[in-house]
């Protein structure tokens, strides 16, 4: 029998992370391809974590999200952004910053409005767009730089255009939106009278003196921006699963409807601790930035001594390098190989395009890992050169 798949899911298997940590298990490789830390966060979370299921803290906690939860969040926006919430009606605990993008997108988008964003773009952006029955129109960000391109984003914008989804700082380039680009992005949002949707998950993970500016912030925007954002990368608790969104009431009940039919409640314990993460002093933040700087820069210089033009990223857990030198022509088969041939497990960036050719030859790889791994992926890497 065929796929029973409906058709607007085609195209959609296995997830590029699912099949790249995969072969690195396989090979017994070094994962650089996932995202994800392989040290723990800070210990005050923890602790809170075990405390709460202690405590018996491990049934449904309420749909909203737990009081204390909902609260710190709100205390956040306005410690670090000057953003006032009300933590009752205009904040929403989701399972991750995934579901929350799925739930805003399904809320949001009939079918056939188009949601602008642009590529690369994190792969669950389009499979949570298709979902939605919307179509997704995309500029292109180009390596090594990843600057806006004007004409091609206004291009992308039409009478259809229902909202816009942005992720900055920006997985998988590492690309810091500028407060010029985030202007010129919401100028043609209001002309468009679209949502922003802002998925903000690599907040505190600036490098470099960067400014990450909430969308959420700027004149005019608030009244049409829902903010997004998770645990899992500001305190390396991934597995927990524990994100949120806020904006206007109105917007944010829309997707509470949709979310409660997803995946109902979810993180029980975990939420109780997250609100104490978001309450560490500023030095806990800054140390968070200060460590992975240092990764990427280990990273970045290994990468630059076996030859390969690397973009510097301003923030998030990536690099992104050019394979060609290494002999690659297709990043995917590259990278399909690579745990085998080397030992190291990447990402290839032309699957998060449309436009394969944009990218053909780029490799994304994490650097929020021990220093030691990361030098030990070099040296792996450089017998490829040889």
């Amino acid at each position: 029998m065929d796929s029973p798949l409906v058709h607007r899911m085609q195209g959609f298997g296995s997830t590029i992370f699912a099949e790249m940590s995969g072969l690195a298990v396989e090979h017994g490789a070094l994962n650089l391809g996932q995202g994800f830390p392989d040290t723990d966060g800070p210990q005050e979370v923890l602790d809170a974590a075990k405390a709460a299921i202690d405590g018996g803290r491990n049934q449904y906690p309420p749909g909203p999200g737990v009081p204390e939860l909902l609260d710190a969040i709100a205390v956040h926006q306005k410690r670090f952004y000057g953003l006032d919430l009300d933590p009752r009606r205009e904040v929403l605990v989701t399972v991750g910053a995934t579901e929350a993008i799925a739930a805003t997108i399904l809320a949001l988008c009939e079918t056939g409005d188009e949601v602008v964003t642009f590529e690369p773009y994190y792969d669950s952006y389009a499979a949570s767009i298709a979902l939605a029955g919307a179509v997704r129109r995309t500029s292109v960000l180009r390596f090594p730089d990843f600057a806006v391109d004007e004409e091609s984003l206004r291009a992308a914008f039409s009478s259809r255009t229902r909202l816009v989804l942005l992720n900055t700082p920006h997985n998988p380039t590492g690309k810091v939106f500028t407060r010029a680009e985030l202007d010129l992005i919401c100028s043609l949002a209001r002309e468009h009278d679209a949502w922003v949707v802002t998925d903000e998950v690599y907040e505190h993970l600036v490098f470099d003196g960067l400014e990450h500016v909430p969308v959420a912030t700027l004149p005019g925007m608030a009244e049409r921006t829902l903010t997004i954002s998770s645990a899992g990368k500001t305190f390396s608790t991934t597995g927990w699963k524990v994100g949120w969104v806020s904006g206007p009431a109105e917007a944010v009940a829309a997707v509470r409807t949709v979310k409660q039919f997803l995946t109902y409640v979810g993180s029980g314990p975990f939420q109780p601790a997250v609100a104490v993460g978001l309450g560490l002093g500023d030095d806990v933040y800054a140390g968070l930035s200060r460590s992975l700087q240092a990764k990427r820069d280990v990273l970045v210089t290994a990468l630059r001594d076996i030859g390969l033009d690397v973009s510097v990223p301003g923030g998030t857990y990536f690099v992104i390098a050019d394979a060609a030198p290494l002999g690659a022509t297709d990043a995917l088969e590259f990278c399909r190989e690579l745990p085998g041939r080397a030992g190291v497990a990447g990402v290839p960036v032309s699957v998060f395009h449309d436009d394969a050719d944009a990218a053909r030859t780029l490799v994304r790889f994490a650097f929020c890992k021990q220093d030691d791994v990361l030098r030990e992926a070099a040296v792996r890497l450089s017998a490829l050169r040889a």
